[in-house]
């Protein structure tokens, strides 16, 4: 039997590592929404030169994307860090979701849809750290109890050797994670949405 991997364990030993080191890397940090970066921004900011990196195209409203992406700019704005965070924008581009999508549109939830979602934001992440010249990617996607920790890493380390930056494995429901996303978005007022973002995910909802 395939022992599971403690993706938070990882984490802290890199970390620790990286404290003893002294060294402040710059770390591209893709992220869905504003709540679920919260935490993760948070708990990273003392370890990392970190840049927000939104791009989700599974979000297939431009309304809904636009929303989501002026919260995230504001908790940048509005949230006291260790260190600033800054933003980049990736392409609204809902037709790449829609072309990764065909075919498994009748695929539940959590299945091979959601993973085909997941890389094609990890990829996008990691061609833009590989572009920008950063030390790490990682995402927040690994906080949500509704997510798959273990295939979100396994795409970041397939990634992290396609383009040659770092993936920084993560499961940040961890330790009380998903919990203090769901204070701090409380305590900064923000837009809550209760979907990921592809109609799919919305039709469950209905």
């Amino acid at each position: 039997m395939e022992q599971k991997i403690n993706y938070q364990k990882k984490m802290e030993q890199e970390l620790d590592m990286l404290a003893a080191e002294g060294k402040i890397p710059r770390l591209l940090l893709h992220s869905c929404c504003a709540p679920c970066s919260s935490y993760v921004l948070e708990y990273l900011s003392s370890y990392f030169d970190i840049t927000i990196f939104y791009y989700n195209p599974n979000i297939t409203e431009e309304e809904e994307y636009r929303k989501r992406a002026a919260e995230q700019q504001r908790l940048i704005r509005e949230m006291p860090l260790a260190r600033p965070a800054g933003f980049l924008e990736g392409n609204y581009e809902p037709e790449a979701f829609y072309a990764m999508a065909k075919g498994l549109e009748e695929i539940p939830e959590g299945g091979a849809r959601c993973f085909g979602c997941y890389r094609l934001r990890l990829e996008a992440a990691a061609q833009a750290a590989s572009a920008g010249g950063f030390d790490y990617f990682t995402t927040t996607l690994s906080i949500s109890p509704m997510k798959n920790a273990a295939r979100l890493n396994e795409i970041g380390k397939e990634l992290a050797e396609i383009y040659g930056t770092p993936y920084l494995f993560s499961d940040f429901k961890k330790r009380g994670g998903y919990q203090r996303s769901i204070q701090l978005s409380a305590e900064y007022g923000l837009y809550r949405q209760n979907y990921c973002g592809c109609e799919f995910s919305k039709n469950r909802i209905v």
